[in-house]
């Protein structure tokens, strides 16, 4: 469905009925990343007692997908996301929603956690980061950032992507099957060059403000997942496990930075088992490991 929030137009797709399941994709991502993931959590729930009574609703973030595209890049900020994704909420008629976020969905998922607690019932964190706390290093990266947005307005989204799937923290795709990674490649596609680049520009790591001194106030339960093979991402976690206070990890053998995409059943399985254990309704007893 389109709907309009905050003067911005936005894909939203809407399964079943009751208190949702939020899911937010990663840059250069779309409602589509989630495709398998809805139809796996929608078979498994059942076997856990059921799906009555929830939802999962997926969105395209600005920039991307079937997602309005601004001109201006400050209608991208962090901020600004959370105040739209709270419309979303609202236009949809719910008042709370357990919050899956990938990568830059993960930040954003963060970011509401922190800015809009009412919000959220719950937060699974998958490949995600607080942000950049040293001022160089924000400075640095933003830099890079810009020359990359750049690159995309220049170059075009077909050179960007033969680029960005290049980039090493995506390795270990690169055994995946030729239809997933074909899948992949046609999601990235599926973007406007303007949307990105003021995505890196707005919403990128460096533009963010870092929630590291925060995550003591993150009082919703939070489920980390990151990559075996994706070290810097393991070590974010590891530094996030230290600081919020309701949190259980897990670190999935055989995966890089796209746990979902590269173990996808194991990627499921723990998303319902947390948010069974968790939250009322979903009746899991399974144990999750937390500190």
């Amino acid at each position: 469905m389109r709907l309009t929030v905050n003067g911005a137009g936005y894909n939203v797709e809407v399964h079943g009925d009751g208190p949702p399941l939020l899911l937010l994709h990663g840059f250069t991502g779309s409602t589509r990343t989630w495709d398998v993931h809805v139809q796996r959590i929608r078979a498994l729930a059942p076997a856990k007692g059921g799906w009555s009574g929830h939802s999962i609703v997926s969105v395209d973030l600005l920039g991307h997908g079937q997602s309005d595209a601004p001109a201006d890049y400050e209608r991208y900020r962090m901020e600004r996301a959370c105040e739209d994704i709270d419309a979303v909420l609202d236009t949809l008629g719910h008042g709370r929603a357990a919050v899956l976020g990938y990568s830059m969905g993960g930040r954003l998922a963060l970011h509401l956690a922190v800015e809009c607690p009412e919000r959220v019932a719950a937060l699974v964190l998958e490949s995600a980061s607080p942000g950049i706390a040293d001022p160089m290093e924000r400075r640095h990266r933003a830099e890079r950032d810009e020359e990359l947005a750049m690159s995309i307005e220049r170059e075009g989204i077909p050179a960007f992507v033969q680029q960005w799937q290049d980039n090493p923290i995506f390795e270990t795709q690169r055994v995946l099957p030729e239809a997933v990674r074909t899948a992949l490649r046609s999601q990235r596609l599926n973007n406007s060059p303007i949307g990105l680049a003021n995505s890196l520009r707005g919403m990128g790591t460096a533009a963010q403000e870092p929630l590291w001194e925060r995550l003591g106030a993150v009082e919703v339960p939070t489920l980390l997942l990151a990559g075996e093979h994706d070290a810097k991402y393991r070590a974010l976690l590891e530094g996030m496990w230290e600081r919020l206070p309701r949190v259980g990890a897990a670190v999935i053998p055989d995966a890089g930075h796209a746990v979902h995409l590269e173990q996808p059943e194991v990627f499921v399985h723990r998303v319902v088992e947390f948010l069974w254990g968790q939250l009322p309704g979903w009746n899991s007893r399974e144990e999750i490991e937390w500190r």
